[in-house]
Formats: C-alpha cells, sequence, structure tokens
C-alpha cells in the first residue's frame, strides 16, 4: 500500500474513533479507563527507574582485603597393603 494509502487509512479511522467518542458515552468510558491505566504504568516505570537509579549512584563501601593464609599440611597418611597369597 502506497503512503498516500495509508495516510487516508489513518485519517479515517482517526474520524470513526472521534464520531464512537462524541456519541458513545462507554467509548469514552474505555478510552478514559484506557488512559488511567497508561497513567498508572507510567507512574510504576517511572518509581522503579528513579528506585534503580538511586541503587546505583549509592556510595559503594570499599572492600576489606584479607590475605589468605596457606592451609597447614598434614602428612599423608601411611596406606597399609596387604599382599595375596
Amino acid at each position: 500500500m502506497s503512503k498516500l494509502g495509508w495516510f487516508v487509512a489513518g485519517i479515517s479511522l482517526g474520524a470513526i474513533t472521534v464520531i464512537q467518542l462524541r456519541d458513545n458515552p462507554k467509548a469514552q468510558l474505555a478510552l478514559d479507563e484506557a488512559i488511567d491505566a497508561a497513567k498508572d504504568f507510567a507512574s510504576a516505570v517511572k518509581e522503579g527507574y528513579l528506585e534503580r537509579e538511586a541503587e546505583l549512584e549509592a556510595p559503594v563501601k570499599p572492600v576489606a582485603k584479607t590475605v589468605a593464609k596457606p592451609a597447614a599440611r598434614k602428612p599423608a597418611a601411611k596406606r597399609k597393603t596387604t599382599t595375596a597369597k
């Protein structure tokens, strides 16, 4: 479909939507609910973003370096071998 065809289709759908919203109170109510849901979603995303941003900007505590001491080695136990007769 050409660009002009998509343009005309968009204008037509927009006009039909405006007529429905003007004449049908249920359509207006549905639109208002959709707008409220979108605002709630956007505010939840914003809160999460700001919370994560605060976590990332918080100062990082330096980790204390500890020197690991080598483990003391125990002498290997001698294995008893049996001879088959």
